[in-house]
């Protein structure tokens, strides 16, 4: 019987009597076992992930514009002289 086994979670050398991995933590319950693969389950894109591709059909193609638009604009601008107004001085005596 080897005195170490590499570890399936993180590939690094354990000690055969070891309980779980000194580098990962991976144990028996976490995907320590004969099944278990490297790195798997991660679901990380591979080479071929095309990142644009992804933005596009998750967002849509057309990006929105970032402004304001004119009634915003308007009540940001009323509530503002509104405060103003009351701020300096225009209480009813």
């Amino acid at each position: 019987m080897p005195d170490t086994f590499e570890c399936p979670s993180c590939g690094e050398e354990v000690p055969s009597d070891a309980k779980a991995c000194p580098h990962c933590g991976a144990d028996g319950n976490t995907g320590w076992n004969e099944d278990a693969t490297r790195y798997d389950g991660l679901d990380l894109p591979d080479a071929e992930f095309d990142h644009d591709d992804f933005v596009k059909r998750e967002f849509g193609s057309a990006a929105k514009p970032h402004r304001l638009s004119w009634l915003w604009w308007t009540v940001g601008i009323l509530l503002v002289l509104a405060l103003l107004f009351f701020l300096l001085g225009g209480r009813p005596g």
